[in-house]
C-alpha cells in the first residue's frame, strides 16, 4: 500500500489511526514476519537508535516481543521496570521519561497502570511514544497484532463476526480490537456479564458493535472468538458472584466452541487462565491460534517501530528486494 497520509509521531491508541494507517502497518508486518525466516534474522533499519522499554507494569510477551523486535531491527534496547526506577524515590512519570530523553532515547515504550499516561508524556518529549498498555484504556500494538493474526488466517475482514468474550469493561486489548475492527470492515459482538461492559459501545462505534449477555446466542455462527481474561486485579468491586460462577455462565468451551462456524479461530491476548475463561482442551485445539498471535506480535511491533521512523513503505510485491537491501546495508 502507498503511502496516502504523514504518520503521526507516537502510537498511542488505534482510535487515533485511520483505516489506511492501521492498513499500511499491517501490510508492512507481512515482509517483517518473512524476515523470521531467513538466516540472519537482523536488519540494520534502526541502527544507531535507541529504544527503551519503561513498563510499570507486569509484563512477559509485550515487554520481551518489543525488546526482540528492537534488536532485530539493530537498534540498542535499555529495559526500566518501576521497582527499580526512581520512580520509587518520588521521581514523576514525566521526569523519568525527560531524563531517558536527555540520553538520547529515540523510543519510548510506554506500559503504565494509569489510562492516559502515554498520551500525557507525548506532549513532553521529542521521542517516538508508543503506547504498550496504559490502564484500561488502549493497547495499540496487541490490537494490531490480533488484527493482523485475523486476517492471516482469514484473509479478510469484511463480513466477519468477531466476538469478544470476557471482562469487556476492564480490557484495554478489547478497546484496541473493535476500533481497528470497527475500522478495517469486521462486525465486533462483546459478551460478557452486564456489569463488565462499559455502557454506550454501540453508540461509540456507530452500530459496528454488538453487546450481548447471552454467550450461546453471541457464538453463534462465529469466524473468530477472542477470549479475554478476568482482570480481578483492576475490578474495584465484586462484579459476580464468583468465578467459578463466571466459568459456568461465560467459559469457552468445546461445547459453546461448536456453536461457531466450523473454521472458526480462537485468539487470547494472555496471560490465559485456564479453566476460568477458556479450557485447556480449547486453548489447545487446532482452531487455537494463540501462539501463532505471539508470533506475529514481534513483525507487527517491528512495522510500527519502522513506521513511526518515518521509513519508506515496505510493499508486499517488493519487500524481498527491500529486506536484501536492508540487510546489506545498502
Amino acid at each position: 500500500m502507498k503511502k496516502t497520509e504523514s504518520r503521526p509521531k507516537d502510537l498511542l491508541g488505534l482510535e487515533y489511526l485511520t483505516k489506511a494507517q492501521i492498513e499500511e502497518i499491517l501490510n508492512q508486518a507481512k515482509p517483517m514476519k518473512q524476515l523470521f525466516t531467513r538466516s540472519v534474522k537482523k536488519v540494520p533499519a534502526l541502527r544507531g537508535k535507541t529504544v527503551a522499554l519503561v513498563f510499570f507494569e507486569p509484563s512477559t510477551r509485550t515487554r520481551i516481543s518489543f525488546e526482540l523486535a528492537a534488536k532485530r531491527l539493530s537498534a540498542d534496547t535499555i529495559s526500566i521496570a518501576a521497582s527499580t526506577s526512581s520512580v520509587q524515590k518520588g521521581e514523576s512519570l514525566i521526569d523519568t521519561v525527560k531524563n531517558l530523553e536527555a540520553m538520547n532515547v529515540d523510543y519510548l515504550i510506554l506500559r503504565h497502570s494509569s489510562s492516559g499516561a502515554a498520551n500525557l508524556i507525548s506532549g513532553e518529549v521529542k521521542a517516538h511514544v508508543v503506547n504498550a498498555g496504559d490502564g484500561a484504556h488502549e493497547h495499540p500494538t496487541q490490537g494490531l497484532l490480533d488484527a493482523f493474526t485475523i486476517f492471516d488466517k482469514k484473509g479478510r475482514f469484511d463480513g466477519l463476526k468477531v466476538v469478544i468474550l470476557g471482562d469487556i469493561a476492564h480490557s484495554r486489548v478489547a478497546r484496541s480490537n473493535m476500533w481497528a475492527l470497527t475500522k478495517l470492515g469486521a462486525h465486533v459482538v462483546v459478551c460478557a456479564p452486564p456489569t463488565l461492559i462499559p455502557p454506550g459501545l454501540p453508540d461509540i462505534f456507530e452500530g459496528k458493535v454488538t453487546v450481548s449477555n447471552k454467550v450461546d446466542e453471541a457464538l453463534e455462527g462465529a469466524d473468530v472468538i477472542n477470549v479475554l481474561r478476568l482482570q480481578l486485579e483492576r475490578q474495584k468491586e465484586n462484579l459476580m458472584p464468583s468465578i467459578r460462577e463466571y466459568t459456568e455462565l461465560y467459559g469457552l468451551n468445546l461445547s459453546r466452541l461448536a456453536l461457531a462456524k466450523r473454521d472458526c479461530i480462537v485468539l487470547h491476548p494472555g496471560p490465559m487462565n485456564r479453566g476460568v475463561e477458556i479450557t485447556s482442551e480449547v486453548a489447545d485445539s487446532h482452531q487455537s491460534v494463540i501462539l501463532n498471535q505471539v508470533t506475529n506480535g514481534i513483525a507487527v511491533r517491528m512495522s510500527v517501530l519502522y513506521w513511526l521512523a518515518g521509513n519508506p513503505s515496505l510493499s508486499h510485491s517488493s519487500h524481498v528486494e527491500e529486506l536484501s537491501r536492508m540487510e546489506t546495508g545498502q
